[in-house]
């Protein structure tokens, strides 16, 4: 295992995110869970990401490195415990800290970040809640992520974040272009995550691959319409390139994030050892350059082609009439998140309408719920321009 040195701490390239505890990817074996995680600290990992979000995962974080904390380090999650709507309020984020220290079993986080914004707290606020946690010993550093980018420099500009979550993949290029900026301004450090793009890039899944409702990727525009075929081009592309090395599309995916500047961990989800050791092989191991170039002119062609039809499903999904209630709700969301990431439109602006939506998800069955998807449809086309596609 390498690591990587950022302010004072030497973390593993490798790092080990909990979400999949949440249930977001179906039922987990804890068993083989607590395996994985033990075998993470023989291999050299010392960086363990979870949240008060992910249901018990802090608990059950906590009881397994338990033996070996002071080794390792721990970040954790504010914001958003139930519901989506986020608190980060001075009060709240003081409660939630005693909560998270209590299920993790220690007297101390070395990373608490901001999870999502919170519009109704001043950032001011926020920043202070969190500098009192330092000067009290409760934590090391603050970090922030899935914030608007306005929303982050504002962090930056106020406070002294150690660190910025970031989606990157080679399916999820955008957070990370828009963050370099502030890394060379603020010197933050990137910690990647969804770094195999949620499984997309194993090279696992083929064309016609289906989610059940339980399972996240069943409405995660990343595994939807246009965006699900570039991806697995991109998978098939770094399939190609494995072979040539003797590597497989994971440690391809992997290293490739590693190759970025102001990266200093990327986290992967595995649930088995099995996973966890293909992993921690991504690591010590560098994409020749010419590779890394060949790559880049291969995206550019790809993102092209990706662009193009985006905006060609955001029309169909806003003019044409809906499908069934589920369909029709996975359509919405992805209409949503990539009029958002073309930049059609500011995610503030959209948002309201979002939760809408998004509040709708366990009323699917209802027999009132297709007249309140057509409704959430026409405030869309009100302010997604359609000219604009």
């Amino acid at each position: 295992m390498k690591y990587r040195k950022h302010k004072g701490l030497k973390i593993s390239e490798i790092g080990i995110g909990t979400y999949a505890l949440s249930g977001a990817y179906g039922r987990k074996d804890l068993e083989e869970f607590k395996r994985m995680i033990n075998r993470a600290y023989e291999l050299g990992v010392n960086f363990f990401d979870t949240a008060e979000a992910y249901g018990n995962a802090e608990q059950i974080l906590g009881e397994i490195i338990k033996p070996f904390r002071e080794d390792v380090y721990i970040a954790t999650k504010v914001g958003v415990k139930e519901g989506i709507k986020p608190n980060l309020s001075k009060e709240y984020i003081k409660k939630a800290c005693e909560e998270s220290l209590k299920k993790l079993q220690t007297d101390y986080i070395d990373l608490y970040q901001v999870h999502f914004h919170d519009p109704t707290t001043p950032i001011e606020e926020t920043i202070e809640a969190l500098d009192e946690l330092v000067e009290e010993g409760k934590i090391r550093y603050y970090g922030v992520g899935h914030l608007p980018l306005d929303v982050t420099e504002e962090y930056c500009r106020l406070g002294k974040p150690f660190s910025i979550l970031a989606e990157f993949s080679a399916v999820a290029r955008e957070s990370y272009e828009k963050l370099l900026p502030l890394y060379r301004k603020y010197n933050l450090g990137i910690i990647a995550f969804s770094t195999t793009g949620r499984g997309l890039l194993t090279g696992k899944f083929k064309e016609n691959q289906k989610f059940e409702p339980g399972d996240i990727r069943y409405l995660d525009p990343l595994f939807q319409r246009e965006r699900f075929q570039y991806g697995l081009r991109i998978a098939k592309k770094f399939a190609e390139l494995g072979e040539k090395y003797g590597k497989t599309p994971v440690q391809v995916a992997i290293a490739w994030v590693l190759a970025h500047e102001g990266v200093i961990c990327a986290l992967t989800g595995p649930s088995t050892v099995k996973h966890l050791e293909e992993n921690v092989e991504a690591s010590g191991w560098e994409i020749p350059r010419e590779d890394l170039r060949e790559l880049e002119e291969f995206f550019k062609r790809e993102d092209e082609w990706l662009r193009q039809k985006q905006k060609e499903s955001i029309k169909q999904i806003l003019t044409e009439p809906l499908q069934e209630p589920q369909r029709a709700f996975v359509d919405l969301i992805y209409a949503i998140e990539t009029a958002v990431s073309l930049g059609i439109i500011k995610e503030k602006e959209i948002l309201p309408i979002f939760y809408e939506l998004y509040g709708l998800r366990k009323e699917l069955d209802k027999e009132d719920v297709s007249e309140k998807l057509k409704d959430i449809q026409a405030q869309l086309k009100k302010v997604i321009l359609l000219d604009a596609l």
